[in-house]
C-alpha cells in the first residue's frame, strides 16, 4: 500500500480507540508494576519487532531498575490484517539469558501463537525469571491460549495501527492507536 498524499494516508484512520494520554498514562502504571517485581535487580527488556518498539521506548524510560534492551522479531503478518498462522522468527536474542529476568514487551495479543512460541523458546533458555507486558490484548481472537502478566488496554476484535502497529509498515508514526479502515 503506497500514498499518494497525506489525505489519503489519513482517511485510513477510522477511529481513535486508545489516546495518547491513555497510553502515557498506563505506562507509568507499567513502569511502577516493573519496578515493584524487581525491586532493583536488573532486567532485560525484550521487543518484539517490529511493533512494540515504540511502546519499548516509552516502557524503558517508565522503569528505574537497571535495564538492558534485547530485540527479536517474529511474524504472523504479511502485508493484511488477517494472522497468516505460522510463525517465523526472523531475528533472535544475541545473548545468553540464562543469568537475566526477562520481561518481553509486546505489541498485542490476538491468536497468542506468536507470544506462545516466543515464550516457548526463551523459557528453554533458562531466565531467571520471564513475564509478558503486553500494550494491548484481544481475548476473543484467542486460538492459543495465553495470558500476559500485565495487559495496559484490552480492545474488541478490530484491526487497530498506530504507536508502533502498522498496516503494510504505515500508521507505526501515529501516537495513539486506531482502527484502521479499508
Amino acid at each position: 500500500m503506497e500514498f499518494k498524499t497525506k489525505e489519503e494516508f489519513e482517511s485510513k484512520i477510522k477511529r481513535v480507540i486508545v489516546s495518547e494520554e491513555e497510553i502515557r498514562a498506563a505506562i507509568a502504571e507499567a513502569g511502577r508494576y516493573i519496578d515493584g517485581i524487581f525491586d532493583g535487580s536488573p532486567i532485560l527488556l525484550v521487543s518484539i519487532l517490529k511493533g512494540s518498539f515504540v511502546f519499548l521506548a516509552d516502557l524503558a524510560r517508565a522503569v528505574s531498575v537497571p535495564c538492558e534492551i534485547g530485540f527479536m522479531a517474529a511474524k504472523s503478518y504479511y502485508e493484511g490484517t488477517q494472522s497468516s498462522g505460522v510463525v517465523r522468527i526472523t531475528m533472535d536474542l544475541e545473548r545468553d539469558i540464562s543469568n537475566c529476568h526477562v520481561v518481553i514487551v509486546e505489541d498485542i495479543i490476538d491468536t497468542g501463537r506468536t507470544l506462545s512460541d516466543v515464550v516457548k523458546l526463551l523459557k528453554s533458555r533458562g531466565p531467571l525469571s520471564l513475564r509478558v507486558v503486553t500494550l494491548l490484548d484481544k481475548p476473543s481472537r484467542r486460538i492459543v491460549p495465553f495470558e500476559a502478566d500485565m495487559s495496559l488496554f484490552t480492545i474488541p476484535d478490530l484491526f487497530v495501527i498506530g504507536y508502533g502497529l502498522d498496516y503494510g509498515e504505515y500508521f507505526r508514526n501515529i501516537p495513539y492507536i486506531a482502527e484502521f479502515g479499508e
